[in-house]
């Protein structure tokens, strides 16, 4: 059945929300669904923003559809050739056979690469700054590169003053009755799958993001439409700066994160003692990650809230503990920047995690080490805990001059 929502004047959001799918790009668990937004423009012409998923393909050709009430379409603007948001295009082509596609040349090349159909006869191609009239709604082109394929671009409609902006802005979560962020709880409820789809999704390309955001900021943009999660037309500024924080990888938090990786619970008694030291010295909000239990995507969106972390990590095969390797490799990929970090190794025989940690993280920029790193030889012996209270003290006096 349609479901059919005017968001702004003769704008209407014709997407559909997916709660099944247990995993996002078969990646990043989505146990709130994900939602699919497409938009349509009812004017002297009429257009689409952008298809959908397959998994909810028919509510969006009904909503279609029910928004055409006999017109014809006359074109759809494609910002990113993700099939998450373009599937559909074939199909759509087939029941409008006269559309137009509005694409850069880039999404030009993509849609011959996902399809058989002749984009050459259809296509309308667009660069950085044209302009496209529907008649009442006119539309500016961005183009905004590796955010976060190499096609991607954003519009601005300037009756409404809405920009498109494709991935960006985007989060995971099923819509749930309620399209807009400032109708949800969204700092309690939605930042933390914001922040994890910035960072997993998104999160490398910060020159890039700083660069898409520099172009918007010579708009006078009151709302935001992105192609997953609630639409913004309040409190602009408070999610912008968010992304003004992910992308130039300054944390949000002065806080502490300890990600360990414990065999036997000794390395993990280790990571509680320097906890509740760092506690008594009155820092709130120390987060704590088994990444033997954690998701690697957890993990890196909390590498961006924080700015101090510690990995504390027992030595496996005289290297790394797998688990922490793969976390320390994802944040390697992911291109973290610009955080205090701490290390802790144990082992029985070849305490060696330590500096094989060091050696990954001192390959991105801005990493600055607090030493010594701390070892341990099988179990916290009272020593040890002596040189945990002094890395505590360290961590504090830190966070106090950050």
């Amino acid at each position: 059945m349609r479901d059919v929502r005017e968001i702004f004047d003769n704008v209407y959001w014709i997407g559909g929300s997916d709660r099944r799918p247990r995993a996002f790009e078969g990646v990043y668990d989505i146990p709130r669904g994900v939602s699919y937004n497409s938009y349509f423009i009812n004017d002297e012409k009429t257009m689409v923003l952008d298809t959908v998923d397959r998994s909810v393909a028919n509510i969006f050709f009904e909503n279609l559809e029910f928004s055409l009430r006999g017109k014809a379409l006359d074109y759809i603007v494609i910002h990113h050739m993700e099939p998450d948001h373009s599937a559909v295009l074939d199909d759509l082509i087939r029941r409008y056979p006269d559309v137009k596609i509005i694409a850069n040349t880039k999404i030009a090349q993509m849609i011959k690469q996902f399809f058989d159909f002749d984009i050459e006869k259809r296509g309308i191609i667009v660069k950085e700054g044209d302009t496209f009239s529907t008649g009442a709604h006119t539309f500016t082109f961005l183009m905004a590169p590796m955010v976060h394929w190499p096609e991607v671009m954003f519009s601005y409609e300037s009756k409404n003053k809405v920009i498109f902006s494709a991935d960006a802005f985007g989060t995971f979560g099923a819509l749930n009755g309620n399209l807009f962020a400032d109708e949800v709880n969204f700092e309690s409820e939605w930042l933390p799958d914001a922040r994890r789809y910035y960072a997993n999704i998104v999160g490398k390309y910060g020159r890039q993001v700083q660069t898409v955001l520099k172009k918007m900021s010579a708009f006078d943009i009151t709302a935001i439409c992105p192609l997953h999660g609630p639409i913004w037309r309040e409190n602009l500024d408070w999610y912008l700066e968010k992304y003004e924080r992910w992308s130039t990888y300054t944390p949000e938090e002065n806080t502490v994160l300890i990600a360990y990786a414990s065999i036997y619970g000794n390395t993990e008694n280790a990571v509680n003692i320097l906890s509740g030291e760092i506690a008594k010295r009155g820092v709130h909000n120390i987060a704590i990650y088994d990444v033997s239990q954690h998701a690697t995507d957890i993990l890196v969106s909390e590498f961006f809230r924080c700015g101090h972390i510690v990995f504390a990590s027992a030595t496996y095969n005289a290297g790394i503990f797998i688990r922490m390797e793969e976390v320390l490799r994802d944040i390697e990929s992911h291109h973290l920047k610009n955080r205090t970090i701490a290390l802790i190794e144990n082992g029985s025989w070849a305490a060696t995690a330590g500096s094989q940690m060091r050696a990954i993280l001192e390959k991105l920029d801005g990493m600055n080490f607090i030493d010594p790193i701390v070892k341990i030889t099988s179990s916290v012996k009272d020593a040890d805990r002596e040189n945990l209270i002094v890395l505590a003290e360290k961590i504090v006096l830190s966070l106090r001059e950050s």
